[in-house]
């Protein structure tokens, strides 16, 4: 079977199953069933499909069907411009983190920057690679995170530049940084049955919720934020599209200056922002 005929089959199955995005998918996964770049497949149009390769594209159509993501398929998701690994011990980047990124971006480089919660380490390793004279600490309570950011940060030419620890939030962390970020785990308790199984299903629980009312990790990062913060420093920190108000009165009650709620791409409240005096 030529190239074109595997791609329009698979393409035509997801279809059939329900799978909106039926040609990109179809296209990532037998690029991956091939080992040969998503953006390179047409080149390979004549190309003759052995019977092994379909065998391992319909495997993982058959996948896609139930509802894993195309990115946990394949253990890649673009961010930023760049692959990155995931696993099951890492959150899937979304691409609205990347409103933090461009904030981050858009003030000065810092000598130094902390990331909390790193988990496959997309904020720090991504803001590393745009400063190259930056220098960055990331911490994770979860070991097997901690992995993926390493490889990662080799990947993507960082690593010398990265200090990763296993810490929870602040804990051991005493030295004060020009800019600290995070995306925390901020779905509230109730609010975990009504997220798309595609994220419930596949992403790590500890990386979706803390419990409660989904501010816990904003309460430690506001306790702790000031004593870390270089004078000057900035504070940057996703949430979730309701959250803005709440997590703003937190970073206030904390003493923090010039703090703001920004939007994401499509309007919703997506980056607090603050910083110390």
């Amino acid at each position: 079977m030529r190239l074109t005929q595997a791609l329009g089959k698979g393409t035509g199955l997801l279809g059939f199953g329900g799978m909106g995005t039926s040609g990109r998918d179809s296209r990532a996964l037998l690029a991956h069933a091939l080992g040969i770049p998503a953006d390179r497949l047409t080149l390979h149009a004549d190309r003759e499909v052995s019977e092994e390769e379909m065998a391992r594209y319909e495997a993982l159509l058959h996948r896609r069907l139930e509802h894993e993501p195309v990115s946990r398929i394949i253990g890649r998701r673009m961010f930023w411009g760049r692959n990155f690994r995931i696993t099951p011990h890492v959150l899937d980047p979304r691409p609205e983190t990347e409103t933090l990124v461009a904030e981050a971006l858009a003030g000065p480089a810092p000598a130094r920057l902390l990331d909390l919660g790193t988990g496959s380490g997309i904020l720090a390793i991504t803001l590393l690679a745009e400063w190259a004279q930056a220098e960055a600490l990331a911490s994770d309570v979860s070991p097997e995170a901690l992995i993926v950011a390493r490889s990662n940060a080799e990947d993507l030419g960082v690593a010398d530049r990265l200090t990763l620890i296993e810490a929870d939030w602040f804990s051991g962390i005493d030295a004060r940084f020009e800019l600290i970020v995070s995306n925390p785990p901020y779905i509230a308790a109730g609010e975990m049955d009504g997220l798309d199984p595609e994220v419930r299903e596949h992403d790590p629980e500890i990386a979706l919720t803390p419990g409660g009312d989904g501010l816990d990790a904003y309460r430690a990062i506001a306790a702790g934020a000031g004593a870390r913060l270089a004078p000057g420093g900035r504070l940057l920190v996703e949430i979730g599209p309701t959250q803005g108000a709440q997590v703003a009165a937190l970073l206030r009650a904390a003493g923090l200056v010039d703090v703001e709620v920004l939007p994401d791409l499509d309007g919703r409240d997506r980056v607090v922002r603050g910083a110390r005096k």
